[in-house]
């Protein structure tokens, strides 16, 4: 598909990527918005909660939305999303990441940026439900886990579209760009929350790690060394973020999808604005306006300009 020109242009103060970036998830708030909580249990032992809320009417549509590195169903972002599409006449299931619901996962193992299994169990959960249209948004690392399935699955063909917004598609390039000075306060949040999550494993899990590799970790590169890639079967850092990156699997996408990354935003590499693959794609849109920051796109009326673009794409492929 073409590559698509955007007219996105916030307000002087939020051309500013940090301003944007952290008044989007640090100060924004969404109201008028009721989930209920639905916990399934996986096919590995484990479980993750699912928080639901409905159109005002009942539907066939239901969107998928995945946040993004240690956020929850409960973030701004995802709830404005959510919001939008119920008003539009969507149901919306916001998955949280296994350890991401506000208690820890069972398992040693918990979530990362290529686990598509789980997705596939939500996704099979909502078609079992009924739903006959299906979309798909995911948020940075739910953008790449999106991304990552649709190019490595082959979907049902309930599934009608997807989006991406702020999505890392080259893993070790967003690595670097994260160890980097520019972005330290952000992988020092980061980090604090992992590190508070892996010590708990810990406790429960003593043979698994030990407390000299958590307090030899001082970076997110070294929280995937020493945990991410051992948990999940990989031999390190570099092995992770080769195997899970969505971009080699780009290509192989069938089902339309757009790909929304601000060039402003700090935390993506030149390798995570795909336009050799976009421009002669037949399914995959990629859109890249100068500002927006990380998962932020501010606009009037606490409706931001990612939340109005994904309606109005996944409003252009329903059937």
């Amino acid at each position: 598909m073409p590559l698509v020109t955007s007219v996105y242009n916030p307000p002087l103060l939020f051309r500013q990527a940090d301003i944007s970036t952290i008044y989007s998830g640090k100060i924004r708030q969404v109201k008028g918005i009721s989930q209920s909580r639905e916990c399934i249990e996986l096919p590995d032992g484990d479980f993750l909660d699912l928080d639901w809320s409905y159109a005002f009417e009942k539907t066939n549509r239901c969107i998928v939305i995945l946040h993004g590195l240690e956020g929850s169903a409960k973030r701004p972002y995802v709830l404005a999303t959510a919001k939008l599409f119920n008003q539009n006449g969507y149901d919306a299931c916001a998955m949280n990441f296994r350890g991401c619901g506000g208690e820890p996962n069972r398992l040693f193992s918990t979530y990362h940026s290529g686990k598509t299994d789980d997705l596939e169990a939500v996704i099979l959960k909502v078609l079992q439900l009924g739903y006959s249209q299906v979309f798909i948004k995911g948020f940075s690392m739910g953008g790449n886990i999106a991304l990552k399935y649709a190019g490595t699955h082959s979907l049902p063909t309930e599934v009608k579209a997807i989006v991406g917004v702020s999505v890392p598609c080259d893993l070790k390039g967003a690595s670097l760009r994260l160890l980097s000075s520019r972005n330290w306060l952000y992988a020092k949040r980061f980090l604090r929350t992992l590190i508070v999550k892996i010590k708990e494993k810990q406790q429960r899990f003593p043979t698994r790690i030990t407390l000299d590799e958590i307090q030899s970790i001082r970076n997110l590169r070294d929280f995937d060394n020493v945990y991410t890639s051992k948990a999940h079967g990989f031999k390190d850092a570099d092995d992770y973020y080769e195997q899970c990156s969505s971009l080699p699997n780009l290509g192989n996408i069938q089902v339309p999808t757009l790909l929304l990354n601000a060039k402003n935003d700090s935390f993506l590499s030149l390798s995570c604005f795909p336009y050799d693959i976009a421009k002669n794609h037949q399914f995959l849109c990629l859109e890249t306006p100068n500002y927006g920051g990380h998962v932020a796109f501010y606009d009037a009326q606490n409706i931001y300009y990612n939340e109005k673009k994904a309606l109005q794409f996944c409003e252009s492929h329903c059937s």
